[in-house]
């Protein structure tokens, strides 16, 4: 008897990550990155916003949730357990330098990953949140 996988028609939605200034971290990711702006919605009662943005629409490509507390003074803490998100770029070397010239930190220059060979870069959206560039995968 074959078994019915608990997973079967799960997808990766989507990744949420809390913005101190919604304005520059809709220009990070979509003027200078190249997302959309899939939906916006404005909760009043609750004093925040959700931004989904992403590369195509939201029922065939992992978005990110961009949310903004209206009211939130402090910085957050991006603590310990938090990675980074991937964008993928047909060349890393001229993603760095095009987000260079535009004024984006670059914390690793690209080059090829430890322990391996796929080049891979970083840099840091405007709230300090870690966002790798690798190369497709040839396959």
């Amino acid at each position: 008897m074959e078994q019915k996988k608990i997973n079967q028609g799960f997808r990766l939605a989507h990744t949420m990550m809390r913005v101190q200034n919604l304005d520059q971290s809709l220009k990070f990711y979509c003027e200078i990155l190249g997302m959309s702006v899939l939906r916006k919605t404005d909760y009043p009662e609750g004093k925040f916003t959700n931004t989904f943005i992403g590369y195509g629409p939201e029922t065939e490509f992992p978005t990110l949730e961009l949310t903004h507390n209206w009211d939130q003074k402090d910085t957050y803490d991006k603590g310990n357990g938090w990675g980074h998100i991937c964008i993928e770029t047909p060349d890393v070397y001229k993603a760095c330098e095009d987000l260079s010239a535009a004024g984006i930190k670059i914390t690793r220059p690209p080059g090829p990953m430890k322990h391996g060979t796929r080049v891979i870069a970083f840099c840091e959206d405007p709230d300090g949140y870690k966002v790798e560039l690798n190369e497709k995968i040839q396959q």
